[in-house]
C-alpha cells in the first residue's frame, strides 16, 4: 500500500459500505466514470495513478470491472472484512431495486403503458449500440481485413441474429472464428 499520511482513507466498513452503494446506485451501464470521481476527486482513497493501475487489474479478473475493483480497494484498506464490506455495497441495494422492478413487472407486465415503455427503451437501446457501432467504424480504416470485409461481416451478423433468427452466441463463435483466422493470415509475416 503506497498511501502517504496525509492521504484520506475510508473511516470504517460502514464507510466503504455506503460509499460503494452510493457508488453502484450512480453507476447504471458504465461506472467507470463515477468510479473514478469518487474514489480519486472526491473521497481522495486513491491517486489518479493508482485508480489508473487498480482498474486495469479489476479488468483482468472475471466479473464486472466496478465489483471487481470495489474487492480491491475495500481489500487494500481492511483485509477480506474490507473487501467483503464494498463487495456487498456494490450489490446488495441494486440487487433490490432489481428484486423490486422484477416485483413490478410481475404484477403490472401486461400493462400497456408498461409494455411500450419497455418497447421504447428497447429501440433506445438498439440505437446505443448502433451508435457505440458507428464510433467503431474509423478504427476500421486501420484493421487488417479491411473496411470492406470488416463491414461484410457487420452485415452478416445482422442478417444472421436479426433477420434469420439464429443464437448470437453460435453467429459470435462462428464468424468470430472466421474473422479470427482470416486476420491472423493477414498479419502472418
Amino acid at each position: 500500500m503506497n498511501k502517504t499520511d496525509t492521504q484520506p482513507m475510508p473511516r470504517s466498513l460502514v464507510d466503504l459500505f455506503v460509499s460503494f452503494t452510493l457508488l453502484a446506485l450512480q453507476g447504471f451501464g458504465g461506472a467507470l466514470a463515477v468510479a473514478q470521481r469518487e474514489l480519486v476527486e472526491k473521497k481522495r482513497w486513491l491517486t489518479p495513478e493508482e485508480f489508473a493501475e487498480e482498474w486495469a487489474v479489476a479488468q483482468l479478473l472475471p466479473g464486472p470491472n466496478v465489483v471487481n475493483l470495489s474487492i480491491i480497494v475495500g481489500g487494500r484498506y481492511f483485509g477480506l472484512p474490507g473487501a467483503l464490506a464494498a463487495l456487498a455495497g456494490m450489490l446488495t441495494v441494486p440487487l433490490m431495486v432489481l428484486l423490486l422492478l422484477a416485483l413490478g413487472y410481475s404484477r403490472f407486465g401486461s400493462h400497456p403503458g408498461i409494455i411500450g415503455a419497455l418497447r421504447g427503451m428497447s429501440a433506445v437501446a438498439a440505437g446505443l449500440i448502433a451508435a457505440t457501432g458507428i464510433k467503431f467504424i474509423p478504427a476500421l480504416k486501420a484493421h487488417p481485413l479491411g473496411v470492406a470485409a470488416c463491414a461484410a461481416f457487420g452485415i452478416i451478423s445482422f442478417i444472421s441474429v436479426a433477420i434469420l433468427r439464429l443464437p448470437v452466441a453460435y453467429v459470435l463463435l462462428g464468424l468470430g472464428t472466421v474473422a479470427s483466422v482470416l486476420t491472423y493470415r493477414k498479419l502472418k509475416p
